[in-house]
């Protein structure tokens, strides 16, 4: 039995000290960094804020969605079809979960991804980061679980920029991972 976040183990004399505990030694991975592609080593970190709304999240789920069905060849009507259940299931998500009442702080920099509300604090590391598309409303994260939109609203120039930075460097260290 552990003795971990106990004020007295059961069964333990009163008079008897606890056992000492070392250190046990561990391997740390290394911090996981995108690759540097640009001399700028102290690149400014990106802080902006979202607040998202119904269509404009529909809009991203239709987006991708379509990319992601149509990459399946089903033909034009279950396309379609497809579409409109993933789409509408998103929609209802959103609505359901008070998404369109929540402001959102994103913090982009080299070391990662933050994103803060009132309901916690996301942290996602750039290994999370599969690809940055680019669409119509705006950036979508794709990550190894789930997607996270950007609108280009949001961003100023530069921060429509550093997207743009990272998107690239994305692409670079995933084609040079392939090869």
């Amino acid at each position: 039995m552990s003795g971990f976040n106990q004020s007295k183990m059961a069964g333990a004399e009163p008079g008897l000290m606890p056992e000492q505990r070392s250190a046990i030694p561990m391997a740390v991975p290394a911090v996981s960094r995108i690759p540097v592609m640009h001399d700028d080593p102290e690149r400014a970190t990106m802080v902006f804020h979202v607040r998202y709304t119904l269509s404009e999240y529909s809009g991203f789920m239709w987006e991708h969605a379509g990319y992601l069905i149509r990459r399946r060849r089903l033909g034009a009507l279950r396309t379609y079809l497809m579409l409109l259940k993933t789409t509408g299931s998103a929609a209802l998500h959103f609505a359901a979960a008070g998404r369109g009442k929540i402001d959102y702080e994103f913090t982009i920099d080299d070391h990662g991804i933050v994103r803060s509300c009132a309901r916690g604090v996301t942290l996602i590391s750039w290994d999370d980061v599969i690809r940055i598309r680019r669409y119509r409303r705006g950036y979508l994260m794709v990550l190894k679980r789930g997607t996270l939109p950007i609108p280009y609203r949001c961003l100023g120039d530069a921060e429509r920029a550093g997207m743009e930075r990272y998107a690239e460097m994305l692409k670079v260290a995933a084609q040079a991972g392939q090869a």
